[in-house]
């Protein structure tokens, strides 16, 4: 990760726990949760803020989307959180362990097609990464 994706995401979240769970900028008015991850290889905590999707039927479930401002390559923090098949997400006020499930098919096109309506962005990103890569959705489950 470059230093500036690294001090930008710093500022956001020391943001984020400094108001808790809001930012500003970009990001206004936007769910925002914080994914703790452990490095495949490192071994290493990371932080990684990022959007999310709350389920419209289960409040203990939230999707987040390995959109990299539509980079061609899938985020460490993606990778990370599948290989190990659990985490810990900052969300509010709260901490807490999720368990992680790559979503597929059908159920991700609709659950992504529901954050491009909400924030337009994440259609750009789709269109930047048509192609070469689909951007991977998980649900992240309170465990």
């Amino acid at each position: 990760m470059g230093t500036v994706m690294a001090d930008w995401n710093t500022g956001i979240i020391e943001e984020f726990r400094a108001n808790d769970g809001k930012v500003g900028g970009n990001f206004e008015g936007a769910p925002m949760t914080l994914l703790h991850h452990r490095g495949r290889k490192s071994g290493q905590e990371y932080v990684a803020p990022t959007m999310y999707l709350a389920d419209d039927n289960d409040p203990e479930t939230v999707y987040v989307f390995a959109s990299k401002a539509g980079a061609p390559t899938d985020p460490e923090w993606y990778r990370n959180l599948v290989a190990a098949g659990e985490g810990t997400i900052e969300r509010g006020t709260e901490t807490y362990k999720v368990t992680v499930r790559d979503v597929t098919g059908a159920d991700r096109d609709r659950i992504y097609a529901e954050q491009a309506r909400r924030y337009p962005g994440f259609a750009e990103y789709e269109k930047q990464t048509a192609g070469i890569r689909t951007i991977p959705v998980l649900e992240l489950r309170r465990a």
